[in-house]
C-alpha cells in the first residue's frame, strides 16, 4: 500500500507538460515545510523535487505553519522552534545550484503586550541568522468549519487595538506583516492597511475567495465582492499582493477530489480573471506570484502550477514578469 507522499505523486505524475518560458528566473516567496501536519511530510528534499521539476526557481521564502514549535518554555517563545528547523533547511539548500531558501516569516501573536512582542520577535532575528523577514498572524473566521478548514480568529482581530499596535511594532523594526483570511475578512483587512500605514503588508491568496459550504451557489457574487474589496485594498500604498493559492479546498475548485489532476491550460483558465483583476489593481510592482506549496499540492503539481501562471501572464511585458516573478518578491523580503 503507497504512503501518502507516494500516493500523491502517484496522482501527480499523470499530468506531465512541457515547460513554458523555462529559462525565466523564479522566486518563490510562499512555500512551507513541516515533518508533521495533516498533509504529507515536506522537507528540503521534497521541496527541490518541485523546484526541480522544470522551472528556474532561484530563490525561496518560507512562511509559517505552525511547524517544530519548541514543546517547552514560555508560550510566546516556542514559534522560535519554527525559525530553528527553517535555518537548518535554508543551511542545507545553499551551494548547490538548486533553489535557495533565502528568507523567513515566521509567527507571533501580535496581540501580546509590548514586552513579550518584542522578546519574541527579538528571538526570531536571533534564531533567524540574517533571514527572518517578518511576521505572519492570520485571521481567518470560520468558527463552525463551514468552510471546510476551521478558521480560529476573532471576525474582529484585524481592527482589535492591541493588534494593530503589534503590526505597528513591526513597522518600526522594519518587519513586514503576512497574513491569510478569507474573503469575508477583507473589509476588516483594509481598515488595518489604512490604520498601520508605515509597516508593509504582504496581502496573501487573493483574501481567500471561499466557494463552498454557504458560498457554493454564491461563486458569483463572492467574486463581485472580492474585486471591490480588492481595490479598496490596492488604494493602501503599503500592501503587495502575493497572489496564488487560490487550489485550496475552500476555494472550491475541487480539482483535489478528480481522478485526474488538471492541466496548466484548465487552471489557467479558471484562475485567469482573479489573477488579472489583482494585476490591474496593485500593478505588476506591487505583485509577486507565489506557489503556496506544498498546500496548493493537493490539486495540482509545481510545474504545472508555474506553466498556468506563465500563461495567464503571457501578454505582458518582459519588465512586468520580470518584476511578478522574482522582482517584487526580491525587493519586499530583502533577498
Amino acid at each position: 500500500m503507497l504512503d501518502k507522499k507516494a500516493e500523491q505523486k502517484a496522482w501527480l505524475d499523470q499530468v506531465e507538460e512541457e515547460i513554458v518560458d523555462p529559462e525565466r528566473l523564479i522566486v518563490d516567496p510562499h512555500h512551507h515545510l513541516w515533518r508533521v501536519s495533516g498533509l504529507p511530510e515536506y522537507l528540503l528534499e521534497d521541496l527541490w523535487d518541485d523546484t526541480e521539476s522544470g522551472h528556474a526557481i532561484e530563490k525561496t521564502v518560507f512562511i509559517e505553519c505552525g511547524a517544530e514549535y519548541k514543546t517547552d518554555g514560555p508560550e510566546h517563545l516556542r514559534p522560535i522552534g519554527e525559525t530553528e528547523f527553517v535555518v537548518g533547511e535554508a543551511k542545507r539548500s545553499r551551494g548547490h545550484g538548486k533553489a535557495e531558501i533565502s528568507a523567513i516569516v515566521g509567527h507571533s501573536d501580535l496581540t501580546m503586550d509590548l514586552g513579550r512582542l518584542t522578546e519574541t520577535l527579538d528571538a526570531h532575528n536571533d534564531a533567524g541568522e540574517g533571514l527572518f523577514r517578518g511576521i505572519r498572524h492570520a485571521g481567518p473566521s470560520d468558527l463552525q468549519g463551514a468552510y471546510g478548514w476551521l478558521g480560529t480568529a476573532p471576525v474582529d482581530l484585524y481592527i482589535q487595538a492591541d493588534f494593530q499596535r503589534g503590526v505597528a511594532e513591526l513597522g518600526k523594526r522594519g518587519l513586514s506583516y503576512d497574513t491569510w483570511h478569507y474573503h469575508t475578512e477583507n473589509k476588516y483587512y483594509a481598515e488595518l492597511a489604512k490604520a498601520v500605514p508605515d509597516t508593509v503588508f504582504v496581502f496573501d491568496h487573493f483574501g481567500t475567495p471561499v466557494r463552498v459550504g454557504p458560498f457554493a451557489d454564491k461563486t458569483d457574487q463572492v467574486f463581485a465582492q472580492l474585486k471591490d474589496d480588492v481595490a479598496e485594498i490596492a488604494k493602501c500604498e503599503n500592501v503587495v499582493a502575493k497572489i496564488g493559492g487560490l487550489a485550496m479546498p475552500p476555494n472550491g475548485f475541487a480539482w483535489d477530489q478528480r481522478d485526474t489532476p488538471p492541466s496548466s491550460d484548465e487552471v489557467a483558465a479558471a484562475h485567469r480573471d482573479y489573477y488579472l483583476h489583482m494585476i490591474d489593481c496593485f500593478g505588476p510592482d506591487r505583485c509577486m506570484l507565489e506557489s503556496n506549496f506544498p498546500v496548493d499540492k493537493m490539486s495540482m503539481s509545481y510545474h504545472v502550477y508555474w506553466n498556468a501562471v506563465k500563461k495567464i501572464t503571457a501578454g505582458f511585458s518582459e519588465e512586468e514578469k520580470e518584476k511578478m516573478f522574482r522582482g517584487t518578491a526580491t525587493r519586499i523580503y530583502r533577498l
